[in-house]
Parts: structure tokens; C-alpha cells; sequence
């Protein structure tokens, strides 16, 4: 028996959009399971921007789906798109890739090396494994199969058969001007929102004109494959029609009723699909806001397949730290398997959980991805002590499970920025990792590094691939004599402070106590004097040693944090580095 939907103030967006689906649902489909979709084109990478289309249904359903209801989340892929042009970026691809424009992507061969058998099913491989590692249950269909084994045919014949009044519905905004330029200042249009739309089908399709008429239907030559196709005449009694092929020069005629090869045009697709799969619940990116868009006009012609318009938010960008905005067609852009590569699933569902689908955010690939663990870590804290607020209570329970159960999650989850900072040091020596992290709480040794795993090995992916090379830590083999010997006596003085104190302060703990109280001792302060009890030039104090340590153990300003480093170093090299 279905759970009743209940809203209350502090109910998180994902509770607030179940409460409205189930209740569409009850209303349009009464008994039936909840339809939420996504789609998705594998014409090149699936990056992060796209992967917004399938968070947020996959989200809400599986809210629905805590509550005891049957939902399907349907992924369209639309791999029966043309291809549209030859992405940069892609390893092997260069112009000759030309020749398979407008031909079907399930009919382009795969990038070289792949093992699948073409570019549709290359590129929807990292996304189905991606997937699985998030938890996201789902009923994949392939648009190729749907078309070509004729199930959607007499949503074909139906859609020539009243092309007046899609071209009717259609011409109330072929006459609307086009949008302003953007001026200076102005935030530009989400190039990653444009082509999770356009990988969809929306990307630079036309309508259906011509000058023999309106036709919503696009046959793919017989002779070439491609789309570069204009269909001539219809006959709607026989379905005879009949098309010419700009690129070749081939025409023939054929039985519509017979025939499938080619598909409707995306902006008679898509709500076709709706009506079809009973779609209750899709998102779609904020280029749909403007006048003519594909879910503005789709939710005219739904009406004559039948069908309503799903509900659904329109989503906002999403960033990278530290990299310009994405767009999959320029190829180099991170995709969610990269993000899996350096952070666990859980982090991940996180960032796109916590914000509603209209705010943007940043996916973090550089240094901002240590702040972020910490917030999550933070956040995980405050639940185990009952701290939390609801809303964000709601959201980490998103974020390590789903309706089917939690998600693999590492043991005993250290703090990513020390992982981190171990295996930059180690270079992924295990025997000297698993030595460093066991000191960092001496009463409670880890035993195996199988404890701090996945997030380790995330941990030291994201230091081997996104730090780079000049920013990795190297520490010195030898003294630095010449600058132990130019130190003053205050300068040798919080060394031997700091060397004195290494055995009895060896952990994390302690040699953090250790390395910011030198510096205030030396200023005639307790050891554990707190900020409000201290001048401020005890902090340009500290600055100044941190600097000295820096440079007498790595040669740089900066560093790991340095009870970290001091740890990894090991006391014999860190007494032998320090020592004139």
C-alpha cells in the first residue's frame, strides 16, 4: 500500500517535486507505476552538465520509490540522431570523420581501439558504468531500436498524417525574432545546458520544411545513410512517400508504413515520446525558457498524440573548479566517470542532491575538491551527533543510499587532503602509506589500508592526474646546509623546539599541537594559547616557520599541511633535514 505523500516547511526539493509527481500521476494514471525520463545522446562524451538530466528524475524517483510506490525512470538514448560534426578532443578523430556526417550514430564506426561496435554504444559505456557506480536504477531505451523495428509507426503515420497541425502549432514561432546578442557583462547562455538539449535532438535539426511542404518525418537515405534529406510528396491514403537525397543525388519512393528508416524531428519527437511512455515527471536545461523552444512547443503538440506535458524544473549550469564551462562537442570535457575517478559516488550524488535544479554549481577537479570532502565529512559528523538541519539531513541520506540500500562506502573515511597528501609524498608506496596513516592516531592503528579504501585510491588518482607536476611534493634527500647555517639564533632555536618535541608528539594530533605552538612559546606564550589570547604577530610568526620548514623538508613556500608531511617524512629523515 502506497505511502501517503506528505509536504512539510522543511521538506527538501526532491520531497517537494514527489509530492506534486505522485499526485500528477494519481491524477492522469491512476494504479499505474510513475514515469519520470531523462535523455541523453552518446554523440560524444556524457559530461557532467548532462548528467543533471538523469540526477534529478533519478532523484525524485527514488524518493517515490522510499515511499512504496512503482516507478519506472526511463533514459532515452537517443542514439539514432545524426551525427553532427567531428568532436575535438576524442582520441583517433580528425576531419576524414567528416564523411559520416548526418548518418545515424548507431552507423558510425567507433573511435579506434574501442571494443564496441559503434560511436553510440562507445560513448554510452562510460555513462552505464558511471551509473551503476552512483546507483541510479533505470529502464534504458535505444531511439535506433524503437524506430528501425517499427514500434513507433503509427505514431509516424499519425504525425504525417496531421502534419498541418504540427506545421500550424510550429509557425506560431517560426515568425518570433531571434534572441538578443548577449551584452557585455550579461552571464552567456550554459553551452553544457545547449547541448545536453541539443544531444537530445534539438541541436541544429530543422523542422520539417521544405519548399514541397511541411513534413515532420526524416527519412535516412537508402544509398549514403545520412539525413540530408528532403521528402518530396506524401500520400496519405497509400503512405507512398517520396524523398530526394542532397548528398548523393538518390531518390526513391516508399511505403511509410513499411519503411523504417528515419525518425521524426526532434521538436515532434520528444513530445511524441511523451505521450507514448505516459511521461509524468522530465527536466530540461534553461535554454527551453525561450520562446519556440522543444519543451515549449511540445507541450502543444503532445495534445494531438493524446498525452500531457511531463512537469518538471528546468536545470541550471554546471561548472568545473577551475576550468571554463563545458560543452561536449568540443571533447576534453569531464564526464561522471572522470569524477568517479577521484571522488567516491557518494560525494558525487551529493553535489547535484543539495541544490535544487535551478541553482548552479561546481564540481570540483583541483584543490577545491579537499574543501569540499571536508564539508562532507563535516556534514557527516553533525549527523552522527544529531546536529544536522533536515534539509541537509534529507540530502546526505540521498547522497549514500537509495530506496534499494546504501552504497558501498569506505570504512574508516580519513580526510581526503591527508590521503591526499600521503600518496602525493609516498609516490603510492603502500608499505610507507600504510606506515604514515597508522601513526596518525596512534591508539587506533589502522591495520590494513583496505580500511581507507575507495577514498584513497580517489585520493591519489586525483593526485597523479589533476596536480600538476611542478605543485607535486619531493622531499629533499639532503640538508639544506646553507640555509640551517644563515638561520639566527631565534631561527635555530624553533627548530630545536621542534625536534625536542617530535617523539612524545608523534601523531596527527600532537605534531599539529606541536608545530603551532612552537612559535607561540617562543613568544613567551602557552603552548596551547588560543587566537583570542594572542597578538597578532604571533601568526606572521607562524607564517614565517611554516615557510622555514617548508623549504628546509620540500625546497618550496608551501606544502602538505606540515604534521602530515613531518609524519610521512619520518622522524630519522625529518631530525637529519633540521639538523645542521
Amino acid at each position: 500500500m502506497p505511502i501517503v505523500a506528505q509536504s512539510t516547511e522543511t521538506t527538501d526539493w526532491v520531497s517537494r517535486f514527489a509530492d506534486e509527481v505522485i499526485e500528477e500521476s494519481e491524477r492522469r494514471a491512476p494504479g499505474k507505476p510513475v514515469v519520470v525520463a531523462s535523455g541523453l545522446s552518446p554523440s560524444g562524451p556524457i559530461h557532467l552538465g548532462n548528467l543533471r538530466e538523469v540526477m534529478t528524475p533519478h532523484l525524485v524517483a527514488d524518493e517515490i520509490r522510499r515511499r512504496g510506490y512503482s516507478v519506472r525512470h526511463l533514459i532515452s538514448w537517443d542514439d539514432y540522431d545524426r551525427y553532427r560534426k567531428v568532436p575535438a578532443g576524442v582520441a583517433g578523430i580528425d576531419a576524414s570523420w567528416a564523411e559520416h556526417i548526418g548518418k545515424p550514430l548507431t552507423s558510425v564506426p567507433a573511435p579506434a581501439g574501442s571494443a564496441h561496435p559503434n560511436w553510440a554504444e562507445h560513448f554510452k559505456a562510460a555513462m552505464t558504468e558511471a551509473l551503476a557506480d552512483l546507483g541510479v536504477e533505470y529502464d534504458g531505451i535505444s531511439q535506433t531500436e524503437q524506430y528501425t523495428s517499427g514500434v513507433y509507426r503509427e505514431q509516424v503515420l499519425f504525425a504525417m498524417k496531421h502534419r498541418g497541425d504540427i506545421d500550424a502549432i510550429l509557425e506560431q514561432y517560426r515568425t518570433k525574432k531571434a534572441p538578443a546578442k548577449k551584452q557585455q557583462g550579461q552571464k552567456p547562455v550554459d553551452e553544457a545546458e545547449l547541448e545536453a538539449a541539443e544531444g537530445s535532438g534539438a541541436a541544429a535539426e530543422d523542422d520539417g520544411s521544405s519548399t514541397a511542404g511541411y513534413y515532420p518525418y526524416k527519412p535516412y537515405c537508402g544509398q549514403c545513410g545520412t539525413d540530408l534529406t528532403t521528402v518530396t510528396s506524401y500520400d496519405d491514403e497509400t503512405t507512398a512517400l517520396s524523398y530526394t537525397c542532397t548528398a548523393c543525388d538518390f531518390s526513391e519512393t516508399v511505403l511509410l508504413s513499411e519503411f523504417n528508416r528515419g525518425k521524426l524531428v526532434w521538436k515532434v519527437d520528444w513530445p511524441m515520446r511523451w505521450a507514448y511512455e505516459g511521461v509524468i515527471f522530465e527536466p530540461s536545461g534553461v535554454d527551453h525558457s525561450s520562446p519556440g523552444s522543444s519543451f515549449q512547443v511540445g507541450g502543444q503538440i503532445v495534445g494531438l498524440f493524446g498525452g500531457k506535458q511531463p512537469i518538471g524544473p528546468m536545470y541550471a549550469f554546471v561548472g568545473i573548479s577551475g576550468m571554463a564551462k563545458m560543452s561536449s562537442s568540443k571533447g576534453g570535457v569531464p564526464t561522471a566517470s572522470d569524477a568517479l575517478r577521484i571522488m567516491e559516488p557518494q560525494l558525487l550524488r551529493w553535489l547535484y542532491a543539495r541544490r535544487r535544479p535551478n541553482q548552479s554549481f561546481k564540481i570540483a577537479f583541483d584543490q577545491e575538491i579537499q574543501r569540499l570532502y571536508d564539508e562532507w565529512d563535516k556534514l557527516a559528523g553533525k549527523i552522527a551527533d544529531g546536529s544536522v538541519l533536515p534539509a541537509d539531513a534529507a540530502a546526505y541520506s540521498r547522497a549514500v543510499g537509495t530506496a534499494a540500500g546504501e552504497l558501498p562506502r569506505t570504512p574508516r573515511p580519513m580526510a581526503y587532503r591527508t590521503l591526499a597528501s600521503v600518496a602525493d609524498i609516498t609516490a603510492g608506496a603502500e608499505d610507507q602509506t600504510l606506515r604514515i596513516l597508522s601513526e596518525l592516531d596512534p591508539e587506533n592503528p589502522l591495520a590494513s589500508l583496505d580500511e581507507v579504501r575507495p577514498r584513497l585510491d580517489k585520493a591519489e588518482t586525483w593526485i597523479n592526474t589533476q596536480v600538476p607536476a611542478e605543485e607535486r611534493t619531493v622531499v629533499r634527500d639532503e640538508p639544506d646546509v646553507e640555509l640551517l647555517t644563515s638561520l639566527d639564533d631565534q631561527g635555530r632555536e624553533s627548530l630545536r623546539l621542534l625536534l625536542d618535541g617530535l617523539e612524545s608528539n608523534w601523531s596527527l594530533d600532537g605534531l599539529t599541537h606541536l608545530v603551532y605552538g612552537v612559535p607561540k612559546v617562543q613568544a613567551g606564550f602557552p603552548a596551547d594559547a588560543t587566537a583570542k589570547e594572542l597578538p597578532a604577530e604571533i601568526k606572521v610568526a607562524q607564517r614565517t616557520f611554516f615557510a622555514r620548514l617548508y623549504h628546509l623538508l620540500v625546497g618550496r613556500d608551501t606544502g602538505p599541511r606540515l604534521p602530515t608531511l613531518l609524519l610521512a617524512v619520518g622522524q630519522d629523515r625529518v631530525r637529519k633535514l633540521l639538523s645542521a
